[in-house]
This record gives structure tokens, C-alpha cells and sequence, in this order.
């Protein structure tokens, strides 16, 4: 009998180099690490938070200061005695207490009408289908294109008939809607939302609007917020429209800070005076919603 032969040995295998590996390993090993800011990054940062700390820094310098320390050259960068005694101005020449409370009803009302009306709004163009959704959705954001003082004239004689010029509803009215906030809070629910929420919801008998309170509204929370924030800093600071609406009996905080500081020489000291009562009011909102729009944006939506 013949001896088999033996098998044939099995090609080696190829050798994987070392530049392919590496880019793997590198992953691998560099997914866990957390990038660390160099001192030109702190630098910068320190840079950015000092020029956008300074306008209101330099607000509470010349609200306690006089009109001649603020004429001298160079100014004084240091804050003054005169804060309060500019306050007490403030209060004499406007009615400041009136006009707080007057902007705090119009932004207040103007916020929660924006919130509720485009989260509505936002929720049909971003999940329901209906007839022409594509082509309404486009002319409300086209209405952004749109110059707001070209509505002045017609939008005054509208108030006018229905006689509510000097009355607080011909500045909350116009203002309960916004394009920016339909298509913002549109934005954000259909990248937040999952189409499988509602299906579920529609396969337990549950009505749109039980969808809307029940789904939408908890995971829209963050978005509402900084829509929130936005619509009340807006409100707060709109100038052109309540100038226009109202009078000085029933002024906003921006219209009211129009009447100090007259006379041939304006009172610099007092309008920053003016200024810092009616900035106080945004910050501590600001202080007290800030941390929770952010925290809420960093978890995500579908959590909430």
C-alpha cells in the first residue's frame, strides 16, 4: 500500500500592519476621554464674558453717578454714591411702579399666548396631515420677511375702531402669535418627537387633544421654555408699538423711560437709572428660568 500523502499545509494568514490597526485602537481608546480647554481657550472665553458683561456693568456705573462725573474725560469706571438719589429721580419724573406692572401684564400675557398658540400651530404642521399644510406653513414664515412697520398704519386703524387705543389689548393682541415661534417650536417637535408616540396614542383611542396635553406639551417642555425666555425679552423691550398705542398714562417700561432725563440737557444719570430698574426685571427672570432651559435641552425630549 501507498503512504497518503500528507495534506497541504493552509496558507498563512495575512498580516494585518500596523496603520490599520491603529485608527481602531485609536477610537477605542480615545472614546472615554473628555477634551480639556487650553489657555487660549479660557482666554477667549474670559475675553467674550468681559465685552458682553461690560454695556451692563457701565449701566450701573453711570445710573450712581451725575451728569457732570459722566462728562468728564476719561469717565470714572468705578461706581458712584448717587444710585439711589438717581432712583428717587426716577420715581419723580415717570411712573415707573405704573409702567413695571403695565410691561409685566403685556409680556406675561404676550408670552403665554405665544407659547400655547405656537405650540399648537407647531405640533400641526410638524405631525398631523392635512390639506395645504406645505403651502400655509410657507406663508407664515414668509410673513417674516415682512417689515413690521408696514402693519403700523392699518393695524392703528384697526385699534382705533374697535377703540382700544391707551388700553394694554392693543399691545397683547397682535402680539399672541409669531411666525418665528410657529416655525421654531415646528423645528423642534419634529426632530423631538417620535411619529411611534403618537400612533401608539391614537391605537389606545386617545383624541388630539388628549395627544397634545398628555404627549406633546411634556416633551416640548425645553423648546416652550426658550420660546418662553425669547417672546418675554421681546415683549419686554418692544418700544415701537407701545409708543405708538399707548400714552403716558398708561405707559410700558420703555415708553415711561422716554420722559426722564428732559430738559435742554438730558440727565444721562437718571435714563441709566431708568434703564437698570427696567433691566432688573428680565435678569431675574432670566436667573430663574436660565439653568432650567438648559438642563432641560441637555437631557433631551424624549426622556421628558
Amino acid at each position: 500500500m501507498t503512504a497518503l500523502a500528507d495534506p497541504p499545509a493552509a496558507p498563512p494568514a495575512p498580516a494585518v500592519s500596523p496603520a490599520r490597526r491603529t485608527p481602531g485602537r485609536r477610537r477605542r481608546s480615545g472614546a472615554g476621554r473628555t477634551l480639556k480647554a487650553g489657555p487660549v481657550a479660557y482666554a477667549v472665553l474670559i475675553l467674550a464674558v468681559l465685552v458682553s458683561a461690560f454695556p451692563f456693568y457701565w449701566t450701573i456705573v453711570a445710573a450712581s453717578r451725575t451728569n457732570a462725573d459722566l462728562a468728564k474725560v476719561p469717565p470714572s469706571l468705578v461706581p458712584g454714591p448717587h444710585l439711589i438719589r438717581n432712583f428717587e429721580a426716577v420715581l419723580a419724573e415717570a411712573d415707573i411702579g405704573k409702567a413695571l406692572l403695565n410691561s409685566l401684564i403685556v409680556s406675561g400675557s404676550i408670552t403665554v399666548g405665544t407659547v400655547l398658540c405656537c405650540t399648537l400651530a407647531g405640533f400641526a404642521f410638524a405631525k398631523l396631515r392635512f390639506r395645504g399644510r406645505g403651502a400655509l406653513l410657507a406663508v407664515t414664515v414668509g410673513t417674516m420677511m415682512i417689515p413690521p412697520q408696514l402693519g403700523v398704519i392699518p393695524l392703528f386703524m384697526l385699534i382705533a375702531e374697535l377703540q382700544w387705543v391707551n388700553q394694554l389689548q392693543s399691545v397683547i393682541l397682535p402680539g399672541l402669535v409669531s411666525a418665528f415661534g410657529v416655525f421654531f417650536m415646528r423645528q423642534y417637535l419634529v426632530q423631538s418627537l417620535p411619529d411611534e408616540l403618537i400612533e401608539a396614542a391614537r391605537v389606545d383611542g386617545a383624541s388630539t387633544a388628549r395627544i397634545f396635553w398628555s404627549i406633546v406639551v411634556p416633551i416640548a417642555r425645553p423648546g416652550m421654555a426658550v420660546l418662553g425666555l425669547l417672546t418675554f425679552m421681546a415683549a419686554w423691550n418692544d418700544f415701537f408699538w407701545p409708543i405708538v398705542a399707548l400714552s403716558s398714562q398708561e405707559p410700558t417700561v420703555q415708553v415711561a423711560l422716554r420722559q426722564l432725563g428732559g430738559g435742554y440737557v438730558h440727565d444721562q444719570s437718571v435714563i441709566m437709572a431708568g434703564t437698570l430698574l427696567g433691566t432688573l426685571p428680565v435678569l431675574l427672570v432670566f436667573g430663574l428660568l436660565g439653568r432650567q432651559i438648559v438642563g432641560g435641552i441637555m437631557q433631551g425630549a424624549v426622556k421628558g
